[in-house]
């Protein structure tokens, strides 16, 4: 028995439906107390726009929901194993189990199954949900809650170098040799740094190079002069689409293979890709964090319950899985400033905590 992992399927499924119960109504209870807390902050900012009412207050929770469920979730499984490892504990069925034959890790097996489907669950939840609803919500912020842009990895407010000019779109569709821009300003500075000219137009596509303006208007400053040019005029000779990709890659709103594509297209370019590459692996090893909530809050599901320790335990527990998402978000910090290399940073704090977690069992109930 000691070489199964699941000696009593009715005992595992009893453990892992208590489990997944607990998850879920944890969940549940941080995600609607953050998001009403958040729509407080932030419905005035929503409703401020013209022709904005109840409509977008639910889309705007629509938008914001997913991203809160996906970085809770790691909380939720964290405070589920708690509870549910001191209600078994408290009900000395802990002590039933260990008297039965099973070990430590065969009592948490069950935790473990569930954890894990936790983590599979969770990466195709980013992937399919959060990335899409994280890119639409930062469109819509972008132009002050007003309507939403329509097209798929609109990019809004980009400005760009071209040498001592400026080159500005309002949004930016499309890639590499499709890419246009609509509502389109070139500034033309003098080595002072001072704007001399600016050049608008409604629209602007890659000519290759630089950007053909359709029916550009040019305003000279010195003399507050404004008239159109009659025919289209090519401007910002050398931006080119990568850098457009390059300024606003946002690896909370892509996915794997979407931030994959932007990497490889940065890379080409000869530009530095560490925190990107950091993020990438972090889609992989975030959604494990669940995983490893069981074996960090196992303390609590050992010693008698009468000793007067299991508070004690419980707070143990509680303080490891904190320390590991403060760990985690430091090491990415410092992967981002190069100081670790893209994997080490991801990974590090996962591997790191599996084996404090690991050698706390092991020592103390193994």
């Amino acid at each position: 028995m000691q070489l199964e992992l699941f000696p009593s399927r009715t005992l595992a499924t009893y453990i892992g439906k208590m489990f997944a119960l607990r998850i879920v109504a944890v969940l549940l209870m941080l995600v609607l107390v953050l998001q009403m807390l958040d729509l407080l902050g932030e419905s005035g900012k929503v409703l401020a726009a013209p022709g904005n009412g109840q409509g977008q207050l639910l889309t705007y929770v629509s938008l914001r929901m997913p991203q809160l469920i996906s970085r809770f979730l790691p909380y939720s499984v964290l405070l589920a194993t708690i509870i549910t490892l001191m209600t078994l504990n408290q009900n000395s069925e802990v002590i039933a189990m260990k008297a039965a034959g099973l070990s430590a890790h065969q009592v948490l097996a069950p935790l473990f199954l569930v954890a894990a489907l936790t983590s599979a669950v969770t990466f195709a939840f980013n992937e399919r949900v959060v990335t899409r609803a994280t890119s639409t919500l930062k469109a819509w912020q972008n132009v002050q809650y007003g309507p939403i842009p329509l097209e798929s990895g609109t990019k809004t407010n980009v400005w760009l170098q071209d040498g001592p000019n400026i080159l500005f779109a309002r949004t930016v569709a499309g890639e590499g040799q499709s890419m246009h821009m609509d509502g389109v300003s070139w500034y033309r500075r003098d080595p002072t740094g001072m704007v001399t000219e600016i050049v608008t137009a409604a629209s602007a596509t890659y000519a290759n190079p630089g950007w053909k303006f359709r029916a550009p208007v040019l305003f000279d400053v010195q003399s507050a002069r404004k008239a159109p040019l009659g025919r289209d005029e090519t401007y910002a000779k050398s931006v080119e689409p990568v850098q457009v990709t390059i300024s606003r890659v946002d690896a909370d709103a892509e996915s794997l293979s979407q931030l994959n594509t932007s990497l490889t297209a940065i890379r080409e370019a000869g530009f530095r890709t560490t925190e990107l590459e950091g993020k990438w692996w972090h889609k992989l090893a975030g959604p494990l964090s669940a995983l490893l909530m069981p074996l960090l809050g196992a303390v609590a599901a050992f010693g008698l319950a009468r000793s007067g320790h299991l508070f004690v335990r419980a707070v143990t527990g509680m303080a490891l899985g904190f320390a590991y998402f403060v760990f985690d978000n430091a090491a990415l910090a410092m992967g981002n400033f190069g100081a670790y290399p893209p994997f080490l940073a991801a990974w590090a704090p996962f591997v790191l905590f599996f084996l404090i977690g690991e050698t706390v069992l092991i020592r103390t109930e193994e």
